[in-house]
């Protein structure tokens, strides 16, 4: 196996949505076979003269096959330049895959050879067995396998965000949190799929795992092991905040609620909202038990911001069991009942809100306090805190 893939170390936004602080990779593997040779995936159009180079520098005169484990085109946007320069290459596919291909690259159909779950192509002395993994994180996503030295080719499944000059994932600490964060962000709303996918994953003989985001696994346990965590149902003892604040009101009752909850025992991750990166808040999100939104309200709503936070929580769709919110008012406003709606869709526990009028008082953070004891009392009945 041969890494051709690239390094993106300057780029800072996925999806237009999502940040990039550490940068990322599209990698790209050449498997030689006695007959025949498969290309593993391609990179972003915006790189493909870099795996162009990278074929040239192996001597790569001959690719039969392409395999795109997953249509989208960070993986994909090469894709029409190599079957251009490699005209008598087929490309490997699910059943979905072929059809959005053709959909979002316009590659003619002719050249797809679509796959099944389990199917084998011999290279010769090397075989690809493929095997369907819909829904992390679309419909199309297959991996593969080669069994002759045990790489599993994962695609998104299993990946980071992560631009590195390591092949291979040997700073663990820092592997851990970029494919924390990249779980979250990605893999999160589809966490079911994610949990399943797992026992096909250690059915197989697989020494590393080489995904098409971040490094290569060489300790697959390290990161099957993280995956078995961050999908299992296990939540714990913290409550994050996301907030906004105009004139203070709410960032009074923000650290007031921090200091208390943190006086409980609980840990407290606060975001600042017009400041926070969202793919910590997404990060934070995995383990939490509580999620409380704080907010003022704006033209009779929830702060925009603060809208945004509740739709992020509901479309990552976190194992967190409990959410409130706080905040202030001037005259009247819907606040409360807008933001329940948007959480409500997550069948969460909704702790009775604490939202005021004007600047907390005294009775405001008494409120405040016993927001703190029912928080409390929900993380006892979940059983991550020890009942008294």
């Amino acid at each position: 196996m041969h890494a051709v893939g690239v390094i993106d170390w300057d780029r800072r936004l996925f999806d237009a949505l999502i940040p990039l602080p550490h940068g990322t990779s599209y990698n790209a593997y050449l498997i030689r076979g006695d007959e025949k040779t498969a290309l593993i995936e391609t990179v972003d159009i915006t790189k493909e003269e870099d795996l162009v180079r990278n074929l040239i520098a192996l001597g790569v005169d001959r690719i039969d096959y392409i395999v795109a484990n997953h249509a989208e085109q960070d993986h994909t946007g090469s894709l029409p330049m190599m079957l251009e320069l490699f005209p008598n290459a087929t490309v490997l596919a699910s059943e979905k895959c072929k059809e959005l291909l053709t959909l979002l690259l316009q590659v003619p159909a002719e050249r797809i050879q679509a796959v099944k779950d389990g199917e084998q192509v011999a290279l010769g002395g090397k075989t690809l067995q493929f095997f369907m993994t819909p829904w992390v994180h679309w419909p199309d996503t297959m991996v593969t396998y080669l069994p002759e030295e045990k790489i599993l080719f994962s695609c998104d499944y299993l990946g980071s965000h992560l631009a590195t000059s390591d092949l291979f994932a040997t700073d663990e600490v820092t592997v851990y949190e970029t494919a924390k964060r990249y779980y979250a962000e990605i893999m999160m709303p589809f966490r079911s799929s994610a949990r399943s996918h797992l026992a096909r994953v250690r059915s197989l003989q697989v020494d590393f795992i080489a995904p098409s985001h971040g490094p290569v696994y060489n300790r697959p346990a390290f990161i099957l092991d993280a995956y078995e965590d961050w999908t299992s149902d296990a939540v714990k003892n913290e409550v994050v905040i996301p907030y906004v604040s105009m004139h203070g009101s709410t960032q009074k009752m923000v650290d007031y609620l921090c200091g208390a909850l943190i006086r409980r025992g609980i840990r407290v991750k606060p975001y600042n909202l017009p400041y926070a990166d969202v793919g910590e808040i997404a990060r934070a999100l995995v383990d939490a038990a509580t999620v409380v939104i704080g907010t003022p309200t704006v033209l009779f709503g929830a702060h925009p911001a603060a809208v945004y936070a509740a739709y992020l929580v509901s479309a990552l769709h976190p194992k967190t069991r409990c959410a409130s919110i706080i905040g202030s008012y001037g005259w009247g406003g819907t606040t409360v009942n807008q933001l329940s709606e948007i959480l409500g869709k997550m069948h969460l526990d909704i702790v009775d809100p604490v939202f005021i009028k004007g600047y907390p008082g005294e009775a405001d953070l008494t409120a405040l306090d016993q927001l703190a004891d029912a928080i409390l009392a929900k993380h006892r009945e979940y059983g991550i805190v020890a009942s008294q």
